[in-house]
């Protein structure tokens, strides 16, 4: 990673949960400044203080609201549930103009989690395109990765499919996941993200039938380089 790429701050929305925790460690390991996001700061400032115990000194991790990381980011990354996700695009739109969005939401409506149950706009990315507007570029991704693999420090079996508004916004999305330790693919337009929003209900459905808890994809047939 370039001392470019270093300099960029990524705001964690909703990164309390498990995923939007796992996706901040990673991200801080590799020398992000992370800004932790959440509708309660004290939420945000424990779980930074968590991620900076575990990796220990020379790391930048900060917490705060969702309204200040947005504002301090240069790229907002989305973890909230499906639940708080109008609500929260909502509320911190006016600070998103010009930056990257990336959406890791998915539109799990309980208790039928295993069923793909899409919104009308499309897909969970494609609600906050129409919600933050056109001065916003919006990528989907990190959707089919299970959270119990990025706190720690092993490899992931699991590919990430990107999906975005833009070539150079899927782009820079695509760095971001390799600074995680993953690999992703350019998955094309943000209308593609309804399947892999979709396959994560039929991975959730996989790991119940077969008692496990790492269900992931793998794209096969391609050179890892090519």
């Amino acid at each position: 990673m370039t001392d470019t790429n270093l300099l960029l701050s990524i705001a964690v929305l909703g990164g309390t949960g498990k995923e939007g925790k796992g996706l901040a460690y990673r991200w801080a390991r590799a020398g992000y400044r992370v800004l932790i996001g959440s509708r309660t700061a004290e939420k945000a400032i424990a779980t930074a203080d968590e991620i900076k115990e575990m990796l220990g000194e020379g790391i930048s991790v900060k917490g705060m609201s969702n309204l200040e990381a947005a504002r301090e980011a240069n790229i907002a990354v989305l973890t909230v549930p499906y639940a708080a996700h109008r609500d929260t695009l909502e509320s911190i739109k006016g600070e998103l103009k010009g930056k990257i969005l990336v959406d890791v939401t998915v539109p799990l409506v309980p208790p039928k989690v295993a069923t793909v149950q899409m919104p009308a706009a499309g897909s969970a990315a494609q609600e906050a395109k129409q919600i933050v507007g056109d001065d916003v570029q919006v990528c989907a991704a990190f959707q089919n990765i299970s959270y119990e693999h990025l706190l720690d420090n092993t490899d992931v079996e699991c590919d990430v499919l990107v999906t975005g508004t833009s070539k150079e916004a899927r782009t820079e999305t695509l760095r971001l996941v390799e600074a995680a330790g993953l690999y992703g693919w350019d998955a094309g337009p943000i209308e593609n993200s309804v399947i892999v929003e979709g396959m994560t209900s039929i991975l959730i459905g996989i790991n119940k039938k077969y008692d496990s808890k790492h269900a992931g994809i793998k794209i096969t047939g391609v050179h890892r380089d090519s």
